[in-house]
């Protein structure tokens, strides 16, 4: 396994990808951390009470957020089918230079529309990175080190978020933080040139007579929409824990009745993100000493739904305990590396890109619709008994869908769903 770890570490490829990603995160929760200063400063004006403010920050924050998922729902469907018919590498390239466009002029923004704006134009950018890296890492690496590669790539990745909330920590201005991110996107495009696509997707473009990037070719053959619907449930739980307990820790912890509980959601995503990254190692190295992918993702949505719970029974012990908890939920909810290597495997070259790209967002997206059962639910049960019932069920499903799912450590990859 080290001289595995040796290689990767000198392959541009998995490189690449891993700085992409690691890029991507940075972007993606970016407006999590920034989330209060931002709308603080815009509203500042209109708002001039701080009570009637902080309403609308938490309010129109949903929003947004909302907005941006929409955005990776949109722009996953068009990354993954464009991976499928164009190639990897030309999602690779757009995809950044859309986000990175995107969150550069987002620190110029002075009112709330534009921000829906750009967070929507970033949300569909962001949306094609991960899918497409973890696409090419997969159908180039043997079939006993892919999760390795994955792994890499993940955990990478996911440090982009330890180092965004030390960036906003540090600097305390919004606008420089989304300025460095767009920067940091578009300086990555420079690594890019010299990455060679795929060889099994090269010799797939020869074979004229096979249908590339169908995205609704999932929807027709009920199997098939079945491991699709499957793969990306596994993973909502991952979304339902960083939207009620970590983006929205603040009210979340004021909810609980925690005394002196965070004020932004800097601190509390950058603490998870350390927990994601850790456990992202753990879980990628689980799955390869247990040739499993299946067994390791019951044993993490497990821990996930136990220590969600240990949140709304102890959190408001005391910030310390707190703290404690959304790092170990971070921790659990670390098999992103597992489940991308699993949406990769399940399906052939000709569709691989489309579902790799769009399972993630997929799952992103749920976000949209746990906000707003949340908003119905809210005004008869509270905040935090709203979101514990939306969690049963995200659970419920998550359970569900991974006893249904196939193993996929040892699969094949050079194959075409006909």
């Amino acid at each position: 396994m080290r001289q595995t770890f040796g290689k990767l570490l000198t392959n541009k490829l998995v490189l690449v990808a891993a700085l992409g990603y690691f890029v991507d995160i940075y972007d993606l929760v970016l407006f999590g951390m920034e989330r209060v200063a931002s709308l603080q400063d815009i509203l500042a004006a209109s708002f001039p009470d701080k009570a009637l403010r902080d309403k609308q920050v938490a309010s129109i924050g949903s929003q947004l957020l909302s907005i941006q998922m929409i955005g990776m729902l949109v722009g996953g469907i068009f990354w993954g089918v464009l991976g499928d018919k164009k190639g990897r590498l030309s999602v690779l390239f757009g995809s950044i230079v859309v986000y990175s466009l995107a969150n550069i002029a987002n620190g110029f923004i002075v009112d709330t529309t534009w921000y829906a704006i750009l967070r929507f134009v970033s949300g569909f950018g962001l949306a094609g990175e991960l899918g497409a890296g973890i696409t090419l890492v997969s159908e180039t690496m043997k079939k006993e080190e892919r999760g390795i590669g994955t792994m890499v790539v993940a955990s990478v990745g996911l440090f982009g978020a330890v180092v965004a909330g030390f960036t906003t920590i540090m600097l305390n201005n919004w606008r420089i933080s989304y300025f460095i991110g767009g920067g940091m996107g578009l300086l990555l495009l420079f690594m890019r040139i010299g990455v060679f696509e795929s060889g099994m997707f090269a010799g797939l473009k020869e074979k004229h007579q096979v249908k590339r990037g169908n995205f609704f070719y999932l929807f027709s053959h009920p199997k098939l929409l079945m491991k699709y619907l499957n793969i990306i449930l596994i993973a909502v739980p991952v979304w339902y824990v960083m939207y009620f307990l970590v983006q929205f820790a603040p009210e979340m912890s004021r909810a609980l009745g925690l005394v002196n509980g965070p004020r932004e959601g800097k601190i509390p995503i950058m603490v998870a993100y350390i927990g994601i990254t850790i456990g992202d190692v753990t879980s990628g190295l689980l799955s390869q000493v247990l040739k499993s992918r299946k067994k390791v993702l019951y044993l993490f949505i497990s821990l996930t739904l136990l220590l969600s719970i240990a949140y709304y029974l102890f959190a408001a012990h005391s910030v310390l305990v707190f703290y404690s908890i959304i790092f170990m939920i971070g921790f659990a909810t670390g098999y992103w590396a597992v489940f991308m290597s699993s949406a990769s495997e399940l399906f052939g070259t000709n569709i691989r890109a489309t579902v790799t790209t769009t399972a993630p967002n997929f799952v992103r997206g749920s976000v949209t619709l746990m906000s707003l059962a949340h908003a119905q639910l809210n005004p008869d049960l509270g905040w935090v008994n709203a979101s514990i019932l939306i969690g049963l069920v995200v659970f419920a499903l998550a359970y569900f869908a991974c006893y249904q799912l196939e193993e996929t450590f040892h699969k094949d990859l050079n194959y075409t769903e006909s």
